[in-house]
Formats: C-alpha cells, sequence, structure tokens
C-alpha cells in the first residue's frame, strides 16, 4: 500500500490519535519504529520511513520502541485496516486454534486460496503472512512481560510458541535483548496477575456499551456493576473469569483475567477485542454514514459507540431465538434459568469468586440438543428452534465460526427451522461480526427511517441501505438507538415483532420467526484525513 509521507509526517509532529495504528514511523538513526503518538521527540523528517503495519517495519530491519509500546496499538500486530477477508484471516490467527496453524487452513476457513491470502497480506500490511504471525506473537508476549507476573515459560506458551527457546531466540532477535531485561521494567514482585491491555481507536463510549449490556445481562453468567463488566467464558479445555474497565485517557480497556489455562490468554484477548469491537474505524465509518442526513445527527449525538459483539456464539443464536417477540427483561429471565438448569459451575481453583458473580458457564452445545425447554418457559417452537441449532452445531462446530464470509453463515443458519432473515442478520451482525449486515424487514429500522412519514417498505429500506455499505450494521445500530431513546421499553425494546405487512415479500418473510429491533446506539467521530499517496 502507498503511503502519503508528508501527511505521515505532519501526523507524527501533531502526535494525532486518529492515526494511532494506520501507520508506523521508523528512524533511519535508531533503527526503532514508533506509532504516531510516541512521546519522544520526533526525528528529523529525512530520517524517518513510514509502514502500513508493525510486522512490515519488523520485516524492515526495525524494532519496537519501547515507551510507546506498539503492542497497544488499536488493531493485531499493529494493523487495523479495513480489508474485511484480512480482518477475519487475523482474527482467526490472533485466537490460536490448532487446527489453523497453517495457512493453507486459514486461507480455507475465510474462503480465498492460500496464493491469493499471502498476496492480500503482502499488499495490505507490507509483511508475509508468517512475519505479521510471528510480530503479533512476540508483541503479545512483550505486553504479557510488562502487565503480568507471568513466569517466562508461562509467557512463551501463552503467545503461540513452542518451547522457551524459540521464543527467547525470537525476541532477542525482534527486541535486540532478552526478554527478561524488560520485565525490570513493568510488573514484578508479583500482584499484578494477568492483566490485558487492549487498545482501541478514540472515541470508545464505555457508559453506553455497559448501558447495552447491563439490562441484557445473563444472571449467573455475566454482570454489570458501575463501570465494571464481569464474565465467564470457557477457554480452550477450561474457564476463564474476565474483568473489564475503561482507561479512557490511554484507550485501552484493562481485562484482568483469571484462568486456569494460561496457554489460552491469546484466544481469550482476540475474543475481548470483537466482542467490544476494539478494531472499529470511527473515522471510516462516519465518513459514509455521516453523509446521509438521516444519520448525521445520529452519528453527533454520542460519539464512541460500538456493536456489541459476543464472547459465545451459541449463546448469543440461543438469545437472539428466545428473545422472539419477548421482552428485552423477558428475554433475560429465560436464557437465566437456561443457564442456571444446565450451565456449569464456574470453578478456577483460583480462590473465591466475586460475590455478584458470575458463578456460571453457559450451557454447552452438546448439553441443549435434547433439553426439555419447555420446562423453564421457552415457548414450544423456540425450543425446537434451540435444539436443532444445537444438533447443527454438534454436526459441524464450525457453524457459527466467525471467519467464514458472513453471508455462507447466513444462508446456513437460514436451512435451520425457526431461524428467519432477522435472527441471522442479527447473529451476523453480533455473533459474526459482518460489518454490512442489515436486517432490513426490522420494525424498529423501518420506524426510525420514516420520519413521521409512512413507514418504508423493507425492499424500499433495503435499496436506501445501499448508500450506507459497508457499514450498515453500524447504521442499524444507530436507528435502533434513535428509537430507544424515544420508545417506551416495553414497547420499543422487545426483541420479536418483525415487519409483516407483506409476508410474501423475500426480504422479510420468516420460516416461523422474524423479530424486531434490539435498540442500541449511535457512534461519530471527525473525518480522518487520508495518509494514503492519491497517486
Amino acid at each position: 500500500m502507498d503511503i502519503d509521507h508528508l501527511a505521515c509526517y505532519r501526523a507524527v509532529l501533531a502526535r494525532d490519535e486518529r492515526f494511532d495504528g494506520r501507520f508506523y514511523t521508523a528512524v533511519k538513526t535508531t533503527g526503532i519504529y514508533c506509532r504516531p503518538v510516541c512521546p519522544t521527540p520526533p526525528p528529523k523528517a529525512h530520517n524517518c520511513m513510514f509502514f502500513a503495519s508493525a510486522a512490515a517495519a519488523q520485516a524492515a530491519g526495525f524494532r519496537p520502541c519501547i515507551r510507546c509500546r506498539p503492542e497497544l496499538a488499536p488493531g493485531h500486530a499493529g494493523w487495523s485496516g479495513t480489508h474485511e477477508t484480512l480482518r477475519r484471516a487475523i482474527s482467526l490467527m490472533a485466537e490460536g486454534a490448532p487446527e489453523t496453524e497453517n495457512l493453507p487452513d486459514i486461507a480455507a476457513a475465510v474462503g480465498v486460496g492460500e496464493r491469493q491470502l499471502r498476496r492480500i497480506f503482502r499488499e495490505q500490511t507490507g509483511a508475509s503472512a508468517i512475519e505479521f504471525k510471528t510480530v503479533h506473537r512476540i508483541l503479545f508476549a512483550k505486553a504479557l512481560i510488562v502487565d503480568t507476573d507471568l513466569a517466562m515459560a508461562e509467557i512463551a506458551f501463552a503467545s503461540g510458541f513452542g518451547s522457551i527457546r524459540r521464543f527467547n531466540a525470537a525476541f532477542q532477535q525482534m527486541y535486540g535483548r532478552p526478554p527478561h531485561t524488560l520485565r525490570k521494567q513493568g510488573c514484578i514482585a508479583g500482584g499484578c496477575g494477568i492483566v490485558l491491555r487492549l487498545g482501541y481507536r478514540k472515541p470508545f463510549n464505555w457508559s453506553a456499551f455497559l448501558a447495552f449490556l447491563a439490562p441484557r445481562a445473563i444472571r449467573g453468567v455475566e454482570a454489570v456493576t458501575g463501570e465494571t463488566y464481569r464474565r465467564s467464558l470457557r477457554a480452550a479445555d477450561g474457564a476463564a473469569l474476565v474483568t473489564v474497565t475503561d482507561d479512557p485517557q490511554a484507550g485501552v480497556l484493562v481485562a484482568r483475567v483469571q484462568s486456569d489455562r494460561v496457554a489460552a490468554l491469546s484466544a481469550v484477548a482476540a475474543r475481548l477485542r470483537r466482542f467490544f469491537d476494539l478494531d472499529a474505524d470511527p473515522a471510516a465509518i462516519a465518513a459514509v454514514l455521516g453523509a446521509d442526513p438521516l444519520l448525521a445527527p445520529l452519528l453527533e449525538t454520542v460519539p464512541g459507540r460500538r456493536i456489541p459483539g459476543t464472547m459465545d456464539s451459541f449463546e448469543l443464536a440461543v438469545r437472539a431465538i428466545v428473545g422472539q417477540q419477548v421482552s428485552v427483561t423477558g428475554a433475560r429471565t429465560i436464557v437465566g434459568r437456561i443457564a442456571e438448569r444446565w450451565g456449569e459451575p464456574l470453578d478456577l481453583h483460583l480462590g473465591a469468586l466475586p460475590p455478584d458473580g458470575p458463578l456460571l458457564l453457559f450451557p454447552q452445545v452438546q448439553a441443549l440438543v435434547n433439553a426439555p425447554l419447555e420446562d423453564v418457559g421457552v415457548m414450544p417452537a423456540r425450543a425446537r428452534a434451540i435444539r436443532a441449532l444445537a444438533a447443527a452445531l454438534v454436526e459441524d462446530p464450525e457453524l457459527l465460526n466467525p471467519a467464514p464470509p458472513p453471508a455462507r453463515t447466513v444462508a446456513r443458519l437460514l436451512q435451520l427451522p425457526g431461524i428467519g432473515p432477522w435472527t441471522a442478520q442479527y447473529v451476523a451482525i453480533r455473533a459474526l461480526g459482518d460489518p454490512d449486515a442489515f436486517p432490513a424487514g426490522d420494525l424498529g429500522l423501518l420506524k426510525a427511517t420514516s420520519s413521521g412519514r409512512p413507514h418504508l417498505t423493507p425492499r424500499a429500506l433495503e435499496l436506501r441501505s445501499q448508500a450506507w455499505r459497508p457499514w450498515r450494521a453500524y447504521a442499524a445500530i444507530h436507528l435502533w438507538a434513535s428509537q430507544a431513546a424515544t420508545t417506551d421499553k416495553h414497547e420499543g425494546e422487545g426483541e420479536g415483532s418483525c415487519h409483516r405487512r407483506n409476508p410474501s415479500t423475500a426480504l422479510y418473510k420468516s420460516g416461523t420467526s422474524q423479530h424486531r429491533s434490539e435498540p442500541y446506539g449511535v457512534r461519530s467521530t471527525a473525518t480522518v484525513p487520508s495518509f494514503t499517496s492519491t497517486s
């Protein structure tokens, strides 16, 4: 990718946070590369080189700056672009699943050829896939060295290295020093525990995010207390408890992790990034959505909204099915009963759990295949839909994997009984991380776009939404928020009820279940000037 040297240097001089993670400055005289927000005095322009990712700077022979810490920049391994296939490949790579250790497997998972994926990596990041993966592992290890009191051996395995010797050699090559020398500057003498500092691109409206989660928190599995979010999750063959707060000044979420599987930390970090939508680029989204007079004022109202993802795709899908034509409170109650009846106690062997929870792990897929869900208040049709989904996941555990093209997964979900277009699109937005998913038949969206006039038809809304691509999921979030602000919660926060004026219309026809919106929020930011060359 071509980079405009002058634009980048101006951003460096201004220490403009909007460029953090978009490029890296390498200094010829020191052999070090930095983030644009590095607090050190800026180098002279003729001594600077600019790279699209930390991996590209590393491949060119530069070492990461210890002061500005590239491992805390938004994105993975110093890349935070918008190429959708690459984003899914990097996310899959970051989780470190054994079945995706090789590039051919990753390419197959995201639906492209190996040769094409290699080309995408080189064009978008300036580095090969192998170089990118190595830099990601080392930067993650560097964060664990500084921010935790884990032993070096534990850090080596948690960051994906198969041996201490390989870890030490790779770290020495990248930083020019052994890893233990950085521990002296970081967390020593215990007490830090496991802390993950997850960078994001400002703004991030943490209060608004928690306001969405709080009324939907599943009893026993997750909890929102003040400005803190806490939940349980499965990690590898074990479990983890994460407690997350925001550090807005530093531009990071701080996640404290209790886990009996330290090797799963990389996967936990990747899932947290997806759940909190930390790789979103507010400027790119606002540049498209802000051009629409309907969306522009919404973008200005509450800046920094994110799309709430999920830490458990099966849990989210169950919630979506249960919530069909049910209020938020009703759905939360029923899903809480499911967790209490078929979930498992959270036992980390790491001391006492917080008294206000979580205390449970959400049920595994196998537990609900034949579960009598009707006993806890699930309507028969929805109970059958959940059991069918669980059976499909037993047959294909990768059904809800966010790595494949979302359209492929949506098509497969629509073949299951009880899952219609709304449910499938909602799962695509929150579980698959599809930024362009859009339930055009949603009644809340149809109301929000009517401006007091007769509602648009789903087909007309689908056509209008073409101007919002590839960020239609964010448009939906903004529009739902506008409805939530003006509608009584019992009427406006129902999770069922889709537009059915003409049941034969394909855009909103459903086998058995369609729903209304889950209202959420608004996001906004100023447009960031491009640093890429126009030539």
